[in-house]
C-alpha cells in the first residue's frame, strides 16, 4: 500500500502558496479513499459509444483504398483498446488513481501547463511516489528532427519499471485535415496517459503508422515532427530528471534550493523536496 509521505514545515515564500495546512488537509482528505471509476479522458472516450458514428458523416478517407484504409484504422483500434484497459497493473491502477486525484485538484491550472505538470509531480511524490518531471531532449541526425519534451515519470524501483504519465497526450497525435477514420482512432487515445514503456511503444507504432497512412490519403507528407522515429523520442529518448518544483526559468529568491536534476537513463530520488509540500501557485489559490 502507498502511504502519504510526512511532510515537513518546510517554508516558501507566503506570496506563491497558499496555506500548506489547508492544502494538505484537502490532499489528505482526497487520498483516503479510492475512486470509483475513471473518467473518460484517461481512455479517450466510452468504447460502447464507437459504433454511433457514421462513416458517411463526411469527407473520403481513401479514394483508392477506402475500404483498406477503414480496415487498418478499425485494426488499430482493436489493438489501442487492449492496451489502455489492462488492469493487471495493480501498481499503475494506483497510479492512475492519484493522476486522477491530482487532475482534479489542480483543474484550475490547465492554462498553465508547466505550473500543473509540476503540481501533479508534487502531488505524487507527497503520496509517496518516486515522481519526477522529466525532459527529453535529442540532435538532429539522420533524418531526424531535432526537438524536446517534457512530461512526469515515476520509477519503480523494486521491478525497475518506469511509468509515464502525460497530461496532454492526446494532443500529441493531432495531424493536418485528418481522415474519419484516424480521428476515430484518436478518440480511443487518452488525454491523460499513464502506463509503462511497453505500453507506450505500442501506442506510439499503431497511431503514427496511421497518422502517415491518414496523411497520404489526403496527399499530404507526414510533417518531420509525426516521423514515429521522432515521436519515439519524445517519451523514451535521452532523459534529464528533475524535482524542482519551479521551472528553470522561473525567478524566486527560494527556488535555488528547492530541488536538483541529474541526466539519466533509469534514476530515481527519494528525498522529499520542499518537505513534500506542494506548490501552489497565485492564481491557484482558495479564497
Amino acid at each position: 500500500m502507498i502511504r502519504p509521505r510526512p511532510g515537513s514545515s518546510a517554508g516558501i515564500g507566503s506570496g506563491w502558496v497558499t496555506s500548506v495546512a489547508a492544502a494538505s488537509t484537502v490532499l489528505k482528505r482526497m487520498m483516503t479513499s479510492p475512486p470509483r471509476a475513471f473518467p473518460s479522458f484517461f481512455f479517450g472516450f466510452n468504447v460502447h459509444d464507437a459504433g454511433d458514428e457514421s462513416p458517411e458523416s463526411g469527407g473520403s478517407d481513401c479514394e483508392r483504398d477506402r475500404s483498406m484504409c477503414e480496415m487498418n484504422e478499425y485494426a488499430s483500434v482493436d489493438l489501442i483498446k487492449p492496451i489502455l484497459e489492462d488492469q493487471r497493473d495493480a501498481f499503475k491502477r494506483m497510479l492512475a488513481a492519484h493522476v486522477w486525484k491530482a487532475v482534479q485538484v489542480f483543474s484550475g491550472l490547465r492554462s498553465n501547463k508547466q505550473m500543473m505538470r509540476r503540481n501533479v509531480m508534487a502531488y505524487l511524490r507527497n503520496c509517496g511516489y518516486n515522481a519526477a518531471i522529466c525532459k527529453t531532449k535529442w540532435e538532429s541526425s539522420g533524418g531526424l528532427t531535432a526537438g524536446n519534451y517534457e512530461f512526469i515519470d515515476v520509477l519503480r524501483k523494486e521491478y525497475s519499471t518506469r511509468y509515464f504519465v502525460d497530461l496532454d497526450f492526446a494532443s500529441e497525435f493531432e495531424i493536418a485535415r485528418p481522415t474519419i477514420s484516424y480521428e476515430r482512432l484518436l478518440q480511443y487515445v487518452p488525454r491523460v496517459f499513464v502506463g509503462t514503456s511497453e505500453d507506450l511503444k505500442q501506442i506510439l507504432k499503431l497511431v503514427s503508422d496511421s497518422a502517415r497512412r491518414s496523411l497520404k490519403s489526403g496527399g499530404l507528407h507526414l510533417p518531420p515532427w509525426r516521423k514515429h522515429r521522432f515521436m519515439q523520442n519524445k517519451w523514451l529518448g535521452p532523459y534529464r530528471r528533475t524535482v524542482n518544483l519551479f521551472p528553470a526559468s522561473f525567478s524566486s529568491p527560494s527556488t535555488s534550493k528547492q530541488g536538483y536534476g541529474v541526466k539519466c537513463r533509469a534514476v530515481g530520488f527519494d528525498a522529499s523536496v520542499n518537505g513534500g509540500q506542494l506548490l501552489f501557485p497565485a492564481t491557484a489559490r482558495t479564497r
